[in-house]
């Protein structure tokens, strides 16, 4: 077991409660990716979790649109909600408001791309890009003076890239609250 949240119990209980949250029918490559969001789940964990879950009859196959997707079932969401991990509640929260985001841009089609590049010893030119559907809607660059502050801005802009474009907009269409609320 190598996944940060531990036990294989814990993630089965991640992917049962970012499911049930979802509420709608999702293929196997979008359950994973869902799960993959915040990197709390190693893949292998995950797959072995997923049938377990399957074998349980906790979550169940379904056809939809032509699509073998999958759901939780009644006895999933009571598992999901009765049962205790150790799983801090806010890295639950956090990994549901990821993989919304995931289905959002999805959904749109909208990709997200941050690029570093070192300008001299000291500079660091950050590229940033969202696009949907091959179509350019925000990019944006900004020079910092370290490879580490350059890091930060990355680390942050994937975990809430939705953050940075939001904030943009407000301020450039003059809601200064926006930083406020």
């Amino acid at each position: 077991m190598s996944s940060a949240i531990g036990s294989m119990n814990n993630v089965k209980i991640f992917i049962l409660y970012l499911m049930k949250n979802i509420n709608y029918p999702l293929d196997y490559v979008t359950v994973n990716d869902i799960v993959m969001q915040t990197d709390y789940v190693m893949f292998l964990d995950f797959a072995e979790g997923f049938n377990q879950l399957l074998d349980a009859d906790l979550i169940k196959k379904v056809e939809e649109d032509g699509e073998e997707k999958y759901t939780v079932t009644q006895k999933g969401e009571i598992v999901a909600s009765e049962l205790k991990s150790d799983i801090i509640s806010s890295i639950l929260d956090k990994s549901l408001c990821a993989a919304l985001r995931y289905l959002d841009f999805k959904k749109r089609g909208v990709s997200i791309k941050f690029d570093i590049t070192e300008i001299d010893d000291k500079n660091y030119r950050i590229d940033t890009t969202f696009s949907e559907n091959g179509k350019c809607l925000f990019s944006q660059m900004i020079v910092v003076d370290s490879l580490e502050r350059a890091q930060r801005m990355k680390d942050n802009f994937y975990e809430r890239p939705e953050a940075l474009y939001k904030g943009v907009l407000a301020l450039l269409s003059g809601n200064v609250n926006y930083l406020f609320t």
